[in-house]
């Protein structure tokens, strides 16, 4: 187990002071647990404030002997009851706040009029967008855990090539490969920030399954074991020459990494064979293409443009009526980061430290689904991948 450096976690908190001066914030508070974890080490519960300037104070309720274990940051004390952050906050010596961040995206409304209730005369705003500009641009440290994470998404890939076979059920590989995982580490949850997204480790589905879709906006959903979850691996089982489908994340020290194979028990038609090359050409367009500077929505287009030009209109990023308006999405603490090559991202622009997963796939109803997934950063010397398994289509014997 590693502790955030104290160094990484001043840089952060720092780095979120300057977007506040330019949106003229006095305070941000911090509550959810992705955020915690990226700004103070740990996710023990509690309040971070931090200020337009100075230290931040996390003010703890439950375990602050924990949390200051496990936090790097200078102010960490325990706290009782929101009720005594403005007494805490005067004794540190911080003016009342004027101007106050908050997560609005994840933050329950009942916390928001709490907070409203403790400083009314204050104008509340959302500070989610200045915290992912933060967390899009990934330092060395957490460059060098994703790489961590793309070694256990090798094993993975291994150990699918050792056990998947016809007649076992997509849950019996998904269980094998979830195994594997835990014994490399995983932390067995993976965090997204979208509202009502549960993940598990990822998705695994053969033949039809994978072209079922769901409500998750994702390309590919799957039918589950039952309603109350409604995606992801079911109980079908494996046939001859149809594909099976593995996306996993993999995790180390809460750092994500994302990576989608497809195997196959006997080659699988000619259809399928031809859009799974024709994706990694797609790949190829983005790997060619993404330079600092370039704009999301511009290189989805170029993306887009080309999987349209190869036919793939109706089947491209999901099927006809639930496809998705992305190609790929950024991820580290959180799989939904900063940036996402989508439709409408048209002001945003790569830069040096961003890291994203590129998933280019083409589902047809009744068949099944194919593409190919893999994990990339922006480094000074051009696009680099963290992910490093082949990306052969793996037919087996």
């Amino acid at each position: 187990m590693r502790l955030t450096p104290a160094t990484e976690l001043e840089y952060r908190c720092s780095k979120l002071q300057e977007y506040m001066a330019s949106a003229s914030l006095d305070a941000v508070i911090i509550v959810q647990n992705a955020d915690l974890f990226y700004f103070t080490g740990t996710v023990q519960s509690g309040n971070l404030y931090i200020p337009a300037s100075g230290q931040p104070l996390y003010m703890v309720r439950k375990d602050a002997a924990r949390a200051r274990m496990e936090s790097g940051l200078k102010e960490v004390i325990p706290f009782t009851s929101l009720k005594d952050m403005p007494k805490i906050l005067a004794e540190y010596g911080y003016c009342e706040p004027k101007r106050i961040g908050l997560e609005l995206d994840v933050l329950p409304v009942n916390f928001f009029e709490r907070y409203r209730a403790l400083y009314p005369g204050a104008v509340f705003s959302d500070a989610t967008p200045l915290i992912r500009k933060v967390r899009m641009i990934k330092s060395h440290y957490e460059i060098h855990l994703m790489k961590d994470a793309a070694d256990q998404l090798d094993l993975v890939y291994r150990r699918a090539r050792e056990i998947i076979a016809v007649g076992m059920t997509d849950l019996d590989v998904a269980a094998e490969l979830e195994y594997t995982l835990r014994k490399a580490g995983h932390q067995g949850l993976i965090r997204m920030r979208g509202f009502n997204t549960d993940v598990c480790y990822g998705q695994v589905f053969s033949g039809t399954d994978s072209a079922v879709p769901a409500y998750m906006d994702a390309p590919l959903g799957g039918m589950g074991l039952n309603p109350s979850f409604g995606q992801g691996v079911g109980l079908k089982r494996i046939e001859p020459n149809e594909p099976v489908i593995v996306d996993i994340a993999g995790c180390v020290d809460g750092y994500l990494c994302d990576q989608t194979r497809v195997f196959s028990v006997g080659a699988p038609s000619d259809r399928l064979r031809r859009a799974y090359d024709d994706m990694l050409q797609v790949q190829a367009v983005m790997t060619d293409t993404a330079e600092v500077g370039l704009s999301w929505g511009e290189l989805y287009t170029m993306c887009h443009s080309c999987a349209v030009g190869m036919g793939y209109i109706d089947s491209f990023m999901g099927a006809k009526g639930a496809q998705v308006s992305f190609i790929g999405h950024g991820l580290g603490v959180e799989l939904d980061e900063y940036p996402f090559i989508a439709r409408g991202y048209d002001q945003m622009t790569l830069d040096v430290g961003m890291v994203f997963a590129f998933e280019p796939k083409v589902v047809f109803p009744g068949e099944g689904a194919i593409g190919i997934e893999n994990t990339f950063y922006l480094s000074n010397e051009g696009l680099k991948r963290l992910t490093h398994t082949s990306d052969e289509l793996v037919i087996l014997g």
